[in-house]
């Protein structure tokens, strides 16, 4: 299975390791979306911001 993140709000005055977070994940700026796999570490990464950013559940990839 496939994810679609896509960072909602910005990382303005945000601690420093959720901003490092949000750029491991390939993103840097509201409306940005990025398709990772489903994997143990994408998803703690996904808890850990999961305030910024929007989660969606590709099925058919």
């Amino acid at each position: 299975m496939k994810l679609k993140v896509t960072q909602i709000r910005s990382t303005i005055n945000r601690k420093e390791n959720h901003k490092r977070v949000i750029a491991s994940l390939g993103l840097g700026r509201p409306g940005k979306s990025r398709i990772h796999d489903d994997n143990p570490c994408i998803r703690g990464m996904i808890n850990k911001v999961s305030y910024l950013i929007k989660v969606e559940e590709l099925q058919g990839e």
